[in-house]
């Protein structure tokens, strides 16, 4: 060992006695951490009891529509058949413009084209046949009204509000737009040429809207023009539900015929009670 002013040297050579021993490396130690779906959004896998987490959460109307995508046919509908006591199971069938109405209601008007079942295929509705016989209860009650009314002051008498016109005018009308389709898709079903109920439902609601202006022509105090215009409304509106009925019962083979004949003089005796109870006015 060798000094030299305020520095120390040791010599290479020399063996330093109590010199630390090199320490050898531990070995090599690997760290793994757990996989986190936290590293990721969204999440790769679902988890718990909330499904779908990536989705967004569907609307209270799917329910009443078919499935959408993401969603399992297998799960069955709330409420069963109970469903079809609800609102909302018959929703769509009254999502209609008023493009569609109106055409419809020109369709209605010209009964020989025999269209309105192709037309209507798709998306029939129930809104119009519903308005349609609203308005008519309500025109039959009123017109009925006002005639009696002018009848009697003309002549000087007593006049009395008839309730019952206004009962007797709903049944009718929405009796018959409710009784006569059902019975009929029981039939057509009976004879293996099944169609649907709505679609009915929405035929026969149309074919009552000539008998709109004919309620308003039925002021004319005249009994020979009144059974004109009855009988012409009536043979409109019984070609109008046979010519768009003819060609799907036809397929029940040989008593297509018998149906259709039915149908055409149902609507023909429609008119015959509208014109006897609605288009006669006594005093």
């Amino acid at each position: 060992m060798m000094t030299g002013g305020n520095y120390t040297t040791i010599d290479d050579s020399q063996k330093v006695s109590g010199s630390v021993p090199s320490v050898p490396d531990p070995a090599h130690t690997t760290v793994k951490f757990a996989e986190s779906n936290l590293q990721t959004f969204p999440p790769s896998a679902t988890q718990g009891k909330i499904s779908g987490g990536s989705n967004p959460p569907r609307d209270a109307d799917d329910t009443f529509s078919g499935p959408g995508n993401g969603t399992s046919t297998d799960e069955p509908h709330s409420g069963g058949w109970l469903h079809k006591f609800t609102v909302g199971a018959y929703k769509p069938f009254f999502d209609v413009d008023t493009s569609d109405v109106v055409d419809r209601l020109k369709e209605s008007l010209f009964p020989f084209r025999g269209t309105f079942t192709e037309k209507t295929a798709d998306k029939p509705d129930l809104y119009g046949p519903f308005w349609i016989c609203t308005t008519l209860i309500f025109v039959a009650a009123s017109i009925g009204t006002f005639v009696t009314y002018v009848a009697h002051k003309w002549k000087k008498q007593e006049w009395n509000y008839d309730i019952n016109l206004v009962t007797w005018s709903a049944g009718v009308f929405y009796g018959y737009v409710t009784i006569i389709p059902l019975a009929l898709y029981v039939v057509l079903k009976y004879f293996s040429a099944p169609s649907g109920l709505v679609q009915l439902f929405c035929l026969y609601g149309y074919s009552l809207f000539i008998f709109i202006p004919v309620l308003c022509l039925s002021v004319v105090p005249v009994e020979i023009f009144r059974w004109v215009i009855a009988g012409v409304a009536g043979f409109m509106s019984a070609t109008f539900v046979a010519l768009n009925l003819k060609a799907h019962i036809n397929s029940a083979g040989e008593r297509s015929i018998l149906i259709i004949a039915s149908i055409f003089l149902l609507q023909l005796g429609l008119a015959v009670v509208l014109k006897l109870y609605l288009f006669t006015v006594t005093v």
